[in-house]
């Protein structure tokens, strides 16, 4: 890899400079390049390249070397935390240490090197096909329809017809969607037909941490003023939740413990999420964030047949050859 690429030579490099680098992997690429953008965000920082291509935002993610995994704490946990883990402890009958109950869920300490990349910006869905309400296929289904008129007048918004159809409200009008099964392979090979690949595990984690040795990017722990998913609504409706806005790679990740974020390797193998079972296991906001940190292990799904109700991608170019 061409370390100019890297993180701390990349971020050396004048604004002409980047430009101009950036300017070539739009051409390479077929992509429209949107500029340069500063993404600041828990002690770390990057300006890079955002790209468009067929409405999919993309960010340049330079390389580096890093240590990934976690095994001890970096600044420990405060006492909210603690609290909140010796009530789990207490309701599940454990008497390990706070360490050695998260360490069994995170992966070993290791170096990676990671190439540099461009970079989904957010989560993508897999298996919804948004369709008009005009389509052949969701009109011969008139049971649906009159399912959704009836939901419609409910005043309430969203309906899922699980293994079927869809219908969300936002943005002041009605969408429909179309189910479709999708395996492992068949993402795979869309998203090679069309350029694009999956982030190893490794990758997935430097994308979400950047190389951080504290259990999330932020610290060791929740923070107390944190609006999380799941634990309290927002007042403004329009404002992510906190850990859902850019990080300093400019990605939208890790936010939600139920979107597991599909990743390269043999068998479907998923991170940044657990489909919520911590949560809907009462073991509370830590806890159910812990499958959110970059150094928890990639689980390994039982199949090949995705969850589109959990599971999501975030599709990727590797770009080794940067000169």
């Amino acid at each position: 890899m061409d370390k100019t690429w890297c993180l701390p030579h990349f971020e050396r490099m004048d604004t002409a400079e980047k430009m101009t680098r950036m300017q070539t992997l739009a051409e390479r690429y077929s992509l429209l390049f949107k500029g340069l953008q500063t993404f600041s965000r828990w002690g770390q920082s990057c300006t890079t390249g955002v790209f468009e291509k067929d409405g999919r935002e993309l960010a340049f993610v330079p390389g580096n070397t890093i240590t990934l995994g976690w095994e001890q704490f970096s600044e420990g946990l405060d006492e909210d935390n603690l609290a909140e883990l010796n009530y789990v402890f207490g309701e599940y009958e454990y008497e390990g240490t706070p360490e050695d109950f998260i360490c069994k869920d995170m992966a070993p300490v290791r170096q990676a090197t990671i190439s540099p990349m461009l970079v989904g910006r957010e989560l993508e869905e897999i298996g919804w096909e948004p369709v008009d309400f005009q389509d052949p296929r969701l009109l011969e289904h008139p049971d649906w329809l009159k399912e959704f008129e009836d939901h419609k007048r409910s005043k309430m918004w969203g309906l899922n017809l699980v293994g079927h159809a869809r219908f969300d409200y936002t943005d002041g009008q009605w969408r429909a969607y179309l189910y479709h099964d999708v395996t492992y392979p068949q993402l795979k090979e869309l998203l090679r037909k069309q350029g694009f690949s999956l982030p190893t595990a490794d990758e997935w984690a430097y994308l979400c941490g950047g190389g951080c040795r504290t259990l999330f990017p932020w610290g060791d722990g929740l923070k107390s003023d944190m609006h999380l998913l799941h634990f309290g609504a927002l007042e403004d409706k329009d404002k992510p939740y906190d850990m859902e806005e850019p990080n300093f790679f400019g990605l939208s990740i890790a936010y939600d413990p139920y979107m597991r974020e599909v990743v390269e390797a043999d068998t479907l193998t998923t991170c940044g999420g657990d489909g919520g079972c911590n949560i809907c296991g009462g073991m509370g906001p830590l806890v159910g964030f812990l499958p959110c940190s970059p150094h928890r292990k990639p689980e390994v799904q039982e199949d090949n047949m995705l969850n589109i109700d959990y599971d999501f991608c975030r599709p990727i170019i590797r770009v080794d050859d940067c000169r």
